[in-house]
Order: structure tokens, then sequence, then C-alpha cells
């Protein structure tokens, strides 16, 4: 299939094309009539228009200006799409509603401050479906001493539920890029299952901790966090931060900010 406009590098785009992946990613995300639905880059409304078809809401965040024309002509006969020229990073999704519903092909350059992003957001947002490198998603979706679990398996798992649903080869996009993609739905925890206090001070700890990941943590914690306080919470200060699973992070922080250092 080829394209029309030219694809800007500078932006990360790589539009989806195959339509046996957008008919699987609207299965997966069952748009209902009035869902109020956000979409990330649009880029050239794959995934718009056959979502318009059922009715929702749609919000879609285009920060291209030169695509703007493109959609306004194919989203015309639906009345519910509005189009926002403006960049994702610094949009104010809670002023559209609750309960939002995130769809996006998120740009590579920018998946990580995005998904962060969203989860400073997590209170109006009801689901997230997004397709991002499978690599990141390696990460979210980490278990305890896999290499690939880290600060952003922490920070993101605290707060939020990933699920990873299906991987899509790079020949699925255009122009083509070198790394396979995969499609996640994200849902925000309840208030009732996160556990810890001052999310600051969690990161704080969880930064000092994976930024030295091959010390212990009595080596990478020295001066923040002591021996006795791991000890008092069942942590042994001989391990790597990468064996630590994520429920034990908050009760590490929600611990050592009540009580002084040993």
């Amino acid at each position: 299939m080829a394209l029309k406009y030219r694809a800007k590098k500078n932006l990360g785009q790589n539009f989806l094309i195959d339509d046996l992946i957008i008919q699987k990613i609207l299965d997966a995300i069952r748009p209902k009539d009035n869902d109020i639905i956000v979409e990330i880059g649009p880029g050239q409304g794959a995934i718009t228009v056959p979502i318009a078809h059922s009715n929702a809401i749609i919000h879609a965040i285009e920060i291209d200006r030169d695509l703007i024309p493109m959609l306004q002509k194919k989203l015309m006969p639906f009345p519910k799409i509005k189009l926002h020229n403006q960049n994702a990073l610094n949009f104010k999704i809670s002023d559209l509603g609750n309960n939002l519903r995130i769809i996006g092909n998120l740009p590579y350059n920018i998946s990580t401050p995005l998904l962060f992003n969203l989860m400073g957001y997590r209170e109006c947002i009801y689901d997230s479906h997004v397709m991002i490198q499978k690599e990141v998603a390696s990460r979210l979706t980490a278990i305890p001493g896999n290499k690939n679990f880290g600060r952003l398996t922490v920070m993101f798992g605290t707060y939020m539920k990933t699920k990873h649903l299906f991987d899509v080869t790079n020949t699925s996009f255009d122009p083509t890029p070198k790394v396979t993609s995969s499609f996640l739905n994200i849902r925000p925890k309840l208030n009732s299952e996160i556990t810890v206090k001052n999310e600051y001070h969690l990161s704080r700890i969880v930064k000092q901790a994976f930024s030295q990941r091959r010390k212990t943590l009595r080596n990478s914690l020295k001066g923040l966090v002591s021996d006795k306080m791991m000890e008092n919470i069942n942590i042994r200060p001989t391990k790597r931060a990468e064996e630590i699973p994520i429920f034990k992070w908050s009760e590490l922080a929600n611990y050592s900010e009540k009580n002084d250092y040993e």
C-alpha cells in the first residue's frame, strides 16, 4: 500500500497498514456507543475511522499539522470526533471527562514519557490499549529476576496493570520500523490496591537502586535505606534490585519514610 504522505522520522511516525492487525485491535478494544475514546496519534485514521462506526465519542490528538487536513476529510462524516492538533505530552486529558478509554500507536521515541503521562492521569482513565516497541513492553511486563525488570517495571506496575495481548511484526507498518511492536491492555489499579504512601519517595529509592543495578541493595541504597530497615520488612540487603517484587518496593518506601535511618 503506497502512502501519499511521507512519514516524518523526527515524529517517530510508522503508520499501521495491516487490515488483519487493525481488526485484531478493534476486537480487543470493543468500542461501544458513547464511550469516550482518546486516541494518541491517529496518523492517517487507520484505527480512528473504524472506531468511529461504533458511535463512540472520539478525541484524536495529532501533533503533525500536515496530517490534519487529511484527517478532517476522512472524519467529516462522524460528528462525534474532535481533532486536537496538539502534543499529547502536553495535553490535559482530564479535561475530557472520566472513564476515558485511551488508544494509540505510540511513537517509539516518546513511548515511555507518554506511558508515565498516562499514569499521572489514572484517576480519569478506565483503560488503555496501546502499541509500543516490544522491548519497552517487555520491561512493563517483566517479572523479578528477569533482566528486563527495572525502574519502569516497578514504578508503572505500582499503579497500573499491564496485559500483553499480541505482537505485531514490522511489516505491518509503513515505513517499516526495525523493531517488533507489542499491543497491550493497561488498566489503572484500584486505590485499594495501591499501598505506597509517597510516590516521590518511592521514585527516589527505585531510581537509586536501579541506577546501580549490579550492586547489592546494601551498596546501592547506602545512605538512603539501611540494612536494618530492609531486614525489618524481610528484604535481604544482599539481594539486587531486579530480584525484589513490585509490592516490596512500596513496603520499603513506606517503612523507610516513617523510620529514621539506622
